[in-house]
């Protein structure tokens, strides 16, 4: 019985900020050396799934450089699938942006059709976690499903955020509601799908004939499978796994990794994660330098005197003189000067903190209060940037000048317009 996944990855992610300006959700990198979409990739070739498809949409560079022909999750290869990366086309009939995750499968229908898969498993691109889905497609078998959901409990207080279901003592899910202002249970939807492929066709079809259908399979197609009683089984999955959806949840996810046992192991060499890494050189750390309970990654320098506590560095970053680095996730090649302060920040790429500069706060104010830093912005030596601000990306030290005191308050946008 074949299987052929389809990736979900053209998320603009606006609530990550500046995070997303320049890329997709599922090519926002992840706990140092990694993308968001590695881990959902890894989970294919590890439960044996070498037949991948990629739906692209927003900015898609960065994630088409990173994939490429896939070789580093054994994915370059033709006869047995491989991985392809398509991105809305316009063609014999006039066709356009997605207008949700059923209509992007749907616009692609004729590649998902080749090499007649049996099930079809439909995934999204950003979300970590790590699952053998060998174990969820053989539980779909001994349910005779027509279709599968992946479900977790989340908190109650967060259920909101998700689609919500119910399910009998028999797994078959008897109620789905999306994004409910007051949830009736905390079993979310974890956005993994399988399809036997005849039926994923099937309401495919009609449901691009139904002019009042978002077109989505949150909101329509698996509400529609409840209401007419179809083979709706939930596969209720019991690891960690998180929507880094948010400037927040992301922050989180990286400080669950310096749990002491780690909430989502790294080093499972059974369960490998497989990325395209940069060759580098090892990190040095030099004398008098302090790291504490940190993730460090090839390339980066720490210097003398310096401390860096409960952070993620990736690779080639410079951390200088006496410079403090605590509870926050620093992105490639960024550079912190001498005496610096980052705390409960988060740097995208090349991002310079001046010398004696001052970004974030431990405290927070009241929420974690993270500070978030755009690719290639840099704040100008002796600055203090209050939490829960967002500077948008290529920002010049001139641009700061409107902040004659050296304060940025807490809570300020600069050069940053979009969501939170």
């Amino acid at each position: 019985m074949k299987t052929k996944a389809v990736i979900l990855a053209g998320g603009e992610g606006t609530r990550l900020a500046t995070l997303t300006q320049k890329r997709a959700k599922p090519a926002v990198p992840f706990a140092g050396k990694y993308r968001i979409i590695d881990f959902t990739l890894s989970n294919c070739v590890n439960s044996g799934i070498f037949d991948v498809l990629i739906l692209t949409q927003y900015r898609p560079h960065s994630l088409n450089d990173h994939i490429e022909r896939g070789r580093p999750w054994d994915l370059d290869r033709s006869f047995t699938g491989g991985v392809q990366i398509l991105q809305p086309y316009k063609g014999r009939y006039d066709t356009d942006w997605y207008s949700g995750t059923a209509d992007a499968v749907q616009q692609n229908l004729n590649f998902v059709r080749r090499g007649r898969p049996d099930y079809v498993l439909i995934l999204s691109g950003d979300h970590i976690y790590q699952m053998d889905y060998d174990t969820l497609i053989q539980f779909h078998r001994d349910k005779r499903a027509d279709v599968t959901i992946c479900a977790i409990s989340v908190p109650l207080d967060e259920a909101s955020r998700y689609g919500i279901l119910d399910v009998d003592q028999n797994a078959r899910v008897t109620a789905f509601v999306e994004k409910p202002a007051n949830p009736p249970s905390n079993l979310a939807s974890m956005g993994v799908y399988l399809f036997n492929y005849d039926v994923l066709e099937q309401l495919l079809r009609e449901d691009r004939e139904t002019g009042s259908s978002d077109h989505d399979f949150g909101k329509n197609i698996i509400p529609r499978m409840v209401r007419e009683n179809m083979n709706l089984y939930a596969y209720i999955y019991g690891g960690y796994w998180l929507d880094v959806g948010t400037i927040e949840s992301y922050w989180e996810a990286h400080m669950d990794l310096l749990n002491m046992p780690p909430s989502l192991n790294l080093n499972d060499r059974t369960w490998v994660v497989h990325t395209r890494s940069e060759e580098r050189a090892p990190a040095q750390i030099a004398v008098g330098a302090q790291i504490r309970n940190s993730m460090i990654c090839n390339g980066a320098i720490i210097s003398e005197g310096a401390i860096v506590e409960r952070s993620v560095l990736s690779p080639g970053v410079f951390v200088g003189p006496n410079a403090v680095i605590r509870e926050s996730v620093v992105l490639t090649d960024a550079y912190i000067e001498a005496g610096a302060v980052v705390e409960r920040a988060i740097l995208d790429k090349i991002v310079i903190i001046g010398a004696n500069a001052h970004v974030g706060s431990s405290t927070g104010v009241g929420d974690l209060g993270i500070v978030c830093v755009g690719k290639n912005a840099h704040v100008p030596a002796g600055f203090t940037v209050g939490p829960n601000s967002i500077l948008g990306t290529d920002l010049r030290p001139e641009e700061f000048d409107a902040f004659p005191n050296k304060v940025v308050p807490s809570g300020t946008r600069v050069g940053y317009k979009g969501k939170k």
